[in-house]
């Protein structure tokens, strides 16, 4: 793996980054990183992004023995266990096109794919969650078919409704809430990604796996009602 380049993100926060691309190995990584500096003294929080990781801390911590702590968990991290190697399956449930998935017919175009081909290699994927983000219980999922990648709306859509399907370049997601958002929404769910009276209250932890199952496909895309598909 390459190697982590560190740098003070805020008064209180240190970022631990490598270049793209994103890999299960790398997130998996950071994963681990972070149990491990949940723990030490000062920190105050570890986070996960997208190939990195986000350490804040308070006024009693060592930012340059911080530094050095993460440098060492890199490196002895390399080639070794990682954390969250196994989370739970989470299965969602979705209605794909029509009202839905408004956005269907446009992915189709671009994939070169017909829209019950989009909806079956969809559907066929085992996702991983590589990390929170956007907005809380936000799922960064890793893992989707390249033949499936759409670039995002030239023009995002004011509101988005909670549990909007979407693609966005490489990823697929989940949008938790209503909020503006740029992603080709082919589908919908009705399962809560986030509750904030749960506990926890986002369905989703980095790690867990992630298998859509199809609920329904709009007659006005297929002509018919496709039955559930599993991978």
């Amino acid at each position: 793996m390459a190697s982590c380049t560190i740098h003070r993100l805020a008064e209180h926060a240190l970022l631990c980054s490598v270049p793209p691309p994103a890999s299960l190995d790398v997130q998996r990584h950071f994963w681990a990183m972070a149990d491990q500096a949940g723990a030490w003294p000062g920190v105050v929080d570890a986070y996960p992004g997208m190939n990195s990781l986000t350490v804040l801390f308070d006024d009693e911590a060592d930012p340059a023995g911080l530094e050095t702590s993460l440098k060492r968990a890199w490196e002895q991290g390399e080639g070794g266990e990682s954390g969250n190697a196994s989370g739970r399956i989470v299965e969602i449930p979705v209605r794909y096109g029509g009202d839905d998935g408004p956005d269907l017919a446009d992915v189709a175009a671009h994939t070169g794919l017909t829209p019950d081909e989009v909806v079956r290699r969809h559907s066929a994927g085992t996702y991983t969650v590589y990390f929170l983000g956007f907005q809380p219980g936000f799922a960064y999922l890793g893992g989707l078919d390249p033949a499936l990648a759409t670039p995002r709306r030239a023009e995002p859509r004011l509101a988005v409704p909670a549990g909007a399907v979407g693609i966005g370049g490489e990823q697929t997601g989940v949008y938790p809430a209503a909020a503006p958002g740029g992603w080709q929404l082919i589908g919908r769910t009705e399962l809560a990604l986030f509750e904030p009276e749960r506990d926890p209250p986002s369905l989703l932890a980095p790690g867990d796996t992630v298998r859509f199952v199809v609920e329904s496909i709009a007659e006005s895309v297929t002509g018919s009602i496709a039955t559930p598909v599993r991978p």
